[in-house]
């Protein structure tokens, strides 16, 4: 016996084209489309053009490929086409066809398995660093491979976030207990994170558990490489599903990873057995989580002033969760801080979209009035809860960016790290 994902059924995404109602709402509201021709709209692509393909003759052209993801289409749709999943699909569909150019593909299969790049550069981090930050390297990478040499390409950590957290003294009063999903970019990039997060759940009475894991497999997904994402989902199932089987809450701090568990890959990829539903259904946003334990008066909510105010961007993907911005309400909570919303639509980089040489110029365009809002702002630091997102609004502005989670953690009481560290 199966179990039904409350927010979606087990026909394929597909059988949602004929709700379509030809409103072009998502075709307004695109951000690929309002800066660039070569995507002529989802509508076009998905309801429209997912007539004529079918399992026998797939009919997708390249103009798909330029479809980044953003979910912006199915937030607008007002009758719930899955559209971004059809593009999504369709793009699969260019590849198990051969119709990507081999450099492209072998690009985006590099790109798209950041653990490995993360296994490979983290333990000579200082060497990495230097060699990725090189522009001559850059060019020759952009030249090779089509990575553009201006992409915003992050850091190697000195250190593992799991490194710390096998070193990490335990509460010793706990009652509860949390999986914590950590994510690529905590492990390797930004193990700050995970140690604020860490920090925030323990001052809430968790024991937080770390479990095996890798890469939720969104970047192969979006770069329509579906078996290989099949056997990444499958792998962090069978870590996670015990926890989750028996009522464990699995949290993460990455926007996309969390919506990958929950959603993304069980629809993409039509999974429906028990296990797979099993994760999807515990798994939460860390603020989602935290919003949950505020309604039902379990929050710790002695939180020291944070006299500050910060622009903040709520980012496509935490969007998709379609459960408003919890991220907003918890930190404001905090004494004396003031939060502005950008209200954009997009940072532009989609994962792994911006780093493309092809597609870095339409990230950076549909980024423009973000990065004008975080300019703007008084504040040298920038508050985002996407990782591949901070890395862009830092490239297009100069600003340092932070996760919410480790305001929070701030505001608990925790030592500060950099770059909130160099104005609290």
């Amino acid at each position: 016996m199966t179990l039904s994902h409350p927010d979606s059924s087990q026909y394929p995404v597909e059988s949602t084209l004929d709700r379509c109602i030809k409103c072009n709402i998502c075709v307004t509201k695109c951000p690929v489309t309002r800066v660039t021709d070569l995507f002529p709209g989802p509508k076009y692509e998905a309801p429209q053009a997912g007539r004529f393909r079918n399992p026998q003759a797939h009919s997708p052209d390249i103009s798909v490929d330029y479809c980044s993801g953003c979910r912006v289409c199915n937030m607008v749709c007002p009758t719930g086409v899955k559209i971004a999943e059809m593009n999504a699909r369709a793009r699969a569909h260019l590849v198990s066809d051969g119709k990507v150019p081999v450099r492209n593909r072998l690009r985006n299969n590099l790109i798209a398995r950041t653990g490995l790049i993360g296994k490979l550069g983290q333990p000579i981090a200082p060497l990495s660093n230097v060699m990725l930050s090189n522009g001559i390297v850059r060019k020759g990478v952009q030249f090779v491979l089509g990575i553009h040499a201006a992409a915003p390409l992050p850091k190697f950590s000195r250190q593992r976030f799991t490194t710390w957290f096998r070193n990490h003294p335990r509460p010793t009063q706990s009652t509860r207990q949390v999986v914590y999903f950590h994510g690529c970019a905590t492990e390797y990039y930004e193990p700050r994170v995970g140690r604020a997060a860490v920090n925030v759940l323990e001052a809430n009475g968790f024991e937080v558990i770390v479990p095996e894991q890798g890469c939720c497999g969104l970047p192969l997904l979006s770069n329509g490489e579906f078996p290989a994402a099949h056997r990444y989902h499958a792998a962090n199932v069978s870590h996670l599903a015990e926890y989750a089987n028996q009522g464990i809450p699995i949290v993460g701090t990455s926007t996309s990873c969390t919506l990958t568990l929950k959603e993304e890959a069980p629809e993409l990829l039509d999974l429906h057995e028990e296990d797979v539903q099993s994760v999807a259904q515990s798994t939460y946003d860390i603020h989602e989580f935290l919003l949950n334990l505020l309604y039902l008066k379990e929050m710790n909510l002695d939180l020291k002033p944070i006299p500050y105010e910060f622009p903040y961007h709520a980012p496509c993907q935490y969007r998709g969760h379609r459960l408003g911005i919890p991220a907003l309400e918890i930190m404001r909570l905090i004494p004396g801080m003031t939060i502005m919303d950008g209200h954009a639509d997009c940072c532009g980089i989609a994962g792994t979209y911006g780093y493309k040489v092809e597609k870095y110029q339409i990230a950076m365009d549909v980024g423009a009035p973000l990065f004008q809002f975080m300019n703007e702002a008084e504040s040298p630091i920038v508050v985002c809860d996407s990782e591949t997102c901070r890395w862009q609004i830092t490239h297009a502005t100069g600003k340092p960016a932070i996760h919410p989670i480790e305001i929070l953690a701030a505001a608990y009481g925790f030592p500060v790290e950099e770059p909130l560290a160099s104005i609290l």
